[in-house]
């Protein structure tokens, strides 16, 4: 995502993507799903277990791809300048189109044509796409898919109307009027699309005003230097509101009496219900203050990387787009294993990490004197 290589924020984005790959790890293990293995699973958590799972790895979940779109949006405005509206968009459509494209209609197809046929379950891969919802999923790539129509339709607006290189950055005020506007688009939007429900191509509809938002918040910051540093009041306010948000969310479950969450999810996640006004709240909230706490911690602690810090935000892109492979073909090879998901889950988790960043790595180390050597014609 960077054209200028900042330690701090490759760090984010590597911490990024390991969260989102441990994440389906586990979730494919859970009730409430999250990760297309819920649907062939051979064991899940305990209602017990994934309570407490969802307790500590939720909230956060609730920022992780937001963040993901407020860093490309602090790069995509240098990005545009220097190569121009016809590279970048080819660029872009090389780097995030492509991926998608064959994942949506080839190796994800394949992958859960394997899973369904190791589960117990006859038919073609061609069943798969047509029965499986929603239809043309591409895993986790569908993140690429969206941000690639996100750049290119900024490109197309840049191109054609300047930026006002005298616009102020965010303050305060203006932060906490985009949390609230994330909150009531992201009310509306799932009173048609609710939180977890599927579209063709699996776009995450539900999910797109913090997406969009934060992409814009990310365009609006990169004039004013943020991905370097961000103001310190700003720093300081946004790491208060996220850590206190993040510790009072599980104690809000628990006070409303939450005891079985695929039971009780279901008002949470869209319609006229005041658990889904709670939920778009604490989303808009997190959505911002932890994006930028997450990226102001950075800046404070991670302003260096050592060999293996570099070579993992090096392979981190690559590794997101690997990662579904990776982990349903793990979750399979455990499947035979008698042991509960508490184990299981953590254990592929793990070596979903390795296995996913070290093929990305190997790919990235392959791939480089190619493009070296391209370069240089």
């Amino acid at each position: 995502m960077t054209e200028q290589r900042l330690p701090q924020v490759d760090n984010v984005k590597t911490a990024l993507v390991a969260w989102v790959i441990g994440g389906h790890a586990l979730a494919g293990y859970t009730a409430v799903g999250g990760w297309p293995y819920d649907e062939v699973n051979e064991v899940s958590f305990t209602p017990a277990g994934e309570l407490v799972l969802v307790a500590v790895v939720g909230p956060s979940g609730m920022f992780v791809i937001g963040g993901f779109f407020f860093l490309a949006g602090l790069f995509t405005p240098r990005s545009l300048e220097r190569k121009g509206l016809r590279r970048f968009t080819l660029d872009r459509m090389l780097r995030l189109g492509l991926p998608w494209a064959a994942t949506a209609f080839l190796i994800w197809p394949l992958t859960m044509w394997l899973a369904y046929r190791v589960a117990g379950h006859d038919g073609s891969v061609w069943w798969v796409v047509t029965h499986r919802y929603p239809l043309f999923d591409a895993g986790s790539l569908w993140f690429a898919f969206v941000l690639l129509l996100f750049s290119i339709g900024y490109a197309v607006w840049r191109t054609l109307w300047p930026a006002d290189e005298d616009a102020p950055a965010p303050g305060a005020g203006r932060l906490v009027a985009l949390a609230a506007g994330i909150a009531v688009s992201s009310f509306l939007v799932r009173l048609w699309f609710p939180a977890k429900s599927g579209q063709i191509f699996d776009l995450h509809l539900w999910q797109w005003p913090q997406c969009l938002a934060m992409f814009l918040l990310g365009l609006v910051c990169a004039r004013h230097g943020w991905a370097r540093e961000i103001p310190d009041r700003i720093r300081r306010a946004s790491t208060i509101v996220a850590v206190v948000t993040l510790c009072l969310v599980p104690v809000l479950g628990i006070a409303i009496g939450i005891t079985d969450l695929a039971a009780d999810i279901g008002p949470f996640l869209g319609g006229w219900t005041w658990q889904a006004v709670t939920t778009v709240i604490v989303e808009g909230v997190l959505v911002v203050a932890g994006s930028l706490w997450l990226l102001g911690l950075a800046q404070r602690h991670l302003t260096q990387h050592g060999r293996f810090a570099g070579a993992c935000s090096r392979a981190a892109f690559p590794a997101f787009v690997i990662q579904g492979p990776v982990l349903i073909l793990l979750a399979l090879a455990l499947r035979p294993v008698a042991a509960p998901a508490e184990v299981k889950a953590p254990l592929v988790a793990a070596a979903a990490l390795v296995g996913s960043f070290w093929l990305a790595w190997r790919l990235v180390t392959r791939a480089e004197p190619a493009r070296a050597s391209r370069h240089a014609r």
